[in-house]
This record gives C-alpha cells, sequence and structure tokens, in this order.
C-alpha cells in the first residue's frame, strides 16, 4: 500500500534516536541533553505550547549533532493532539523514523494523526517520502494499536479511491474488496439481471466494463442480535453518461466511489476492533460512460423490488445504484439500522463547503448516534432536514419516481436527492451520509493528503466499536 508509515510502542527513548519529539510540558529524557534550560528556550522563540506549534533544537551527538522537536499540545483535547501529532510527522518528512515522547491524554487520536499525516499516494519515484516509522515512548499499547488499525483501514479508502480508472473497474473493486479477510458475494451483470437489479445495470450499460454488486458479510466472535448494514456508492468513474460532465468537473470522478472504498475499508477492520454488532457491506459498483448502448435521459428503469424510475439525467446516476442496494437490504437482509454513504451531490458541497459532511435520518436516535460519533472520531457531520413540502419533486408522469427534479421550483438538490434514497429504505431505521464535499481534498495539510480523504471510515468504525 502507498501508506509506508507503521507505527510501535517502545518503553523508553531509544539511544540514538533519528529525531525526537518531547511535549513542551513533559521532562525531557536523559538522554538528551539541551545546551539551554527548555523555559529559556521557549521563550527565546516565543513559544506559546500551541497545538501544532514545534521548535526544532540542536543537540549533541556521539559524531554530530542531531534535532529534538519541541511540540505543544494546547489545551490537550483529542482535537488539539490531533494537530499536533499531524503537524510532527509533517515536520519529520523525508526522515526514516521519528520518536515521540507521547503527550498526556487521548494517545490514540494522536497517533491517529501522526499516521495520516503520512499518507502519501505516488505513482512514480518523484517527491520527498514522508517519514517511514513511527516510534511512541511511554505511550498505551493498546490505544496506539487501535490508532494504527483504523489509520491503515482510512488508508485502504484513500488507495482505493486514488487508483486511476484506467486500472480501477466494477470488477477491480470487487476483486480488491474479496481480499480484505470477511466473506464475499458477487453479483456478476448476468447475476444482475437475474436477480432484477435494474438501476445497477442501467447506470453500467455506456461502458465496456459490466457493473457489479459487492456483499461483504462481518459477524462478531460472541453472538449478538443487532444487524446493521451500510451501502456504499461505488462509481469507478462517472463521466455524467449521455448527461456529460464539463472536462473540469471531470478530471476528479476517479474518486467517485468514496462511499465504496470507505464501506470496504470499515469491513476489513472490524474484527480487529473487535466490533459487536454484524455488519453487512453492500457497494454498488458501476462506471457512467456515453456510448450508443448508454441509458438516455427520459428511459424508465425497474429497480430491484418494482419500483420505476424516469431517468431525467444520467448524472444523477450515484441514486440510481444505492436505491437497488437499499430496496434489497431491506427486502433481504432485514437490518436493524441502514446507513448509506456516498459522493453523492454538489449541492452539499455548496451548502457545507468541504470540512463538515451531511447525515439526512429517518431516525432521531441514529441520526444522534451519528453525530456524536463524527464529533468523537473528527469525522464531522451536520444534520440536514428531509424537507416533506420538496416531495414533489420527485414526481413522474411516466413512473413511480424521477430520479431529478424535472424542473426547478424547489431546488435543493442534496435533500430531494436523499428524499429520493429514503424511498427505497424501508421503514426501518436509515440515515444517507452525504459527503461529496468531504470525499476529496484539494490541499496537503493536517491529516489530510491531496486526493480522497477516506472520511466515513473514522465515523463508522467509532460508531459500531465503541460502547
Amino acid at each position: 500500500m502507498p501508506i509506508e508509515t507503521t507505527a510501535s510502542v517502545v518503553a523508553q527513548v531509544p539511544d540514538g534516536a533519528e529525531l525526537l519529539a518531547v511535549p513542551f510540558d513533559s521532562a525531557l529524557s536523559p538522554e538528551v541533553e539541551l545546551h539551554l534550560p527548555v523555559s529559556d528556550l521557549l521563550a527565546h522563540y516565543e513559544a506559546k505550547g500551541e497545538a501544532g506549534e514545534i521548535v526544532e533544537v540542536p543537540v549533541a551527538r556521539a559524531g554530530g549533532v542531531g534535532r529534538v522537536l519541541l511540540y505543544g499540545v494546547g489545551d490537550g483535547s483529542p482535537r488539539a493532539l490531533r494537530k499536533a501529532g499531524a503537524a510532527l510527522t509533517r515536520r519529520a518528512k523525508g526522515r526514516d523514523t521519528l520518536t515521540v515522547v507521547a503527550p498526556e491524554g487521548d494517545v490514540a487520536a494522536f497517533a491517529e494523526a501522526a499516521l495520516l499525516a503520512a499518507y502519501s499516494f505516488k505513482i512514480g519515484n518523484g517527491g520527498r517520502k514522508p517519514v517511514r516509522a513511527l516510534a511512541f515512548a511511554g505511550a498505551d499499547a493498546a490505544q496506539v494499536r487501535r490508532a494504527q488499525v483504523v489509520a491503515q483501514a482510512v488508508a485502504l479508502a484513500r488507495d482505493l479511491a486514488n487508483t486511476p480508472s484506467s486500472v480501477k473497474n466494477p470488477a477491480w473493486l470487487a476483486e480488491r474488496a474479496a481480499e480484505v479477510g470477511v466473506p464475499a458475494r458477487i453479483w456478476d451483470e448476468e447475476q444482475l439481471q437475474a436477480d432484477g437489479f435494474g438501476g445497477i445495470l442501467a447506470v453500467g450499460r455506456g461502458s465496456a466494463s459490466p457493473p457489479r454488486l459487492i456483499q461483504l458479510s462481518y459477524t462478531p466472535a460472541e453472538p449478538t442480535d443487532r444487524h446493521v448494514v451500510l451501502v456504499g456508492k461505488g462509481i469507478t468513474f462517472d463521466s455524467g453518461g449521455l448527461s456529460l460532465k464539463p472536462n473540469e468537473n471531470m478530471k476528479t470522478q476517479k474518486t467517485d466511489m468514496a462511499g465504496g472504498a470507505v464501506v470496504i475499508a470499515v469491513l476489513g477492520a472490524l474484527a480487529e476492533l473487535g466490533a459487536p454488532v454484524r455488519v453487512t457491506g453492500l457497494i454498488a459498483s458501476a462506471e457512467n460512460m456515453p456510448s450508443g448502448t448508454a441509458q438516455r435521459p427520459s428511459d424508465v428503469i425497474k429497480h430491484y423490488g418494482g419500483r420505476t424510475v424516469e431517468v431525467l439525467n444520467t448524472d444523477a446516476e450515484g441514486r440510481l445504484v444505492l436505491a437497488d442496494a437499499l430496496a434489497y437490504a431491506d427486502a433481504v437482509l432485514d437490518p436493524d439500522e441502514v446507513v448509506d454513504i456516498a459522493t453523492l451531490t454538489g449541492a452539499i458541497t455548496v451548502a457545507l463547503g468541504r470540512n463538515v459532511g451531511a447525515v439526512y435520518a429517518s431516525d432521531d436516535a441514529l441520526a444522534k448516534q451519528l453525530l456524536d460519533a463524527g464529533q468523537e472520531s473528527d469525522d464531522r457531520l451536520w444534520r440536514m432536514p428531509l424537507i416533506e413540502d420538496y416531495a414533489p419533486a420527485l414526481e413522474s408522469t411516466i413512473a413511480d419516481l424521477a430520479n431529478v427534479e424535472a424542473g426547478s421550483r424547489f431546488g435543493a438538490g442534496s435533500i430531494t436527492a436523499a428524499l429520493f434514497l429514503r424511498e427505497f429504505a424501508g421503514r426501518r431505521p436509515w440515515a444517507h451520509l452525504d459527503i461529496a464535499g468531504v470525499g476529496r481534498s484539494t490541499v496537503d495539510e493536517g491529516t489530510l493528503t491531496k486526493g480522497a480523504t477516506g472520511f466515513g471510515v473514522r465515523l463508522l468504525l467509532e460508531w459500531l466499536t465503541r460502547p
């Protein structure tokens, strides 16, 4: 995998550590000798101890000069510790190892951020590589282990989404999903046709790469009555179909399967984290391309379960594949809760920007659980309303539903998309995460690297594994 950084725990600072980082307010290891008292150094650099603040100090070493990084942790909150951990890793870029005297507080949050900041995805050998190994001195081993499992899951989601679509197609994604260590079932195009998955088939009709439906199943060691279904959008490239996107909008569409990547990564990490709930993951995967066989605006398709939809815009394809998976989950899997995650609408980026994801929910208790998990994990969510007055936007004169509004009477594209999905989720508790704004980063900053973010992995793992 492109992420090379690994975490380890050491009882004390090893002799001759290549690069050592120590929090401002901790006593330095006896092996480290500074040429001035720490208080004088911090005063000289006017350091305030804020999260992410780093003072680099030269120290005498046998045979040369070494470096110590004095780092601030701010108020010591999990958010501040994440900022501190990410800043350290970025400062150590190009080094082989970084040894960190762990701060007090949430070491898992600190170590997780340090690992995520070291993520890279590069086809080729150019550029400086991130620090390759992180060791945490004086840290709780269980916390560091959890951080590493979560960070590796986020890295897997990023890897899948960052892989170019010249490599990645629905069959490739199914192969990668089958490698995460849980039982897998794959529907190919013939099986999709036989079982009536008309939405997935319609979206994939224009591509030379046939669609797939992927099912992953995790069962905990101890029996449980609770069953959760996660549904991810797996569009491996979205040209818009015959409703073709502009070129600039198309350049990032290899990441349009980010929701599906999140579901795959989460299913692969549940066992290592000891999740106490049974989880089924569904990834509805297709490539949305224009061709002589592509679906057309005004076509009517029949979804799993028999509901018909008039396709007014082929670029609103994510909801078509998710509808099939949601209907299947409701009819066959009988879950207690269903959560879907998708880079669904550009409208949500206008509403919430690129730092906060959206959650729509039919159940207040489920919404609160996800909001709390987002706050705890730093995959932050904002609850958006399911406004019933906008439901007429989905009316069709010839089918049960339309996939988009025919005019511009209501607008609110993210809300009407969520209302469309709700029609297929049944009456059980359901939530929809629209991650179009947060699924991709345009900056190298903090825990983020340009490209896919893996947003949703930490959130869902927090929700599924914490008491």
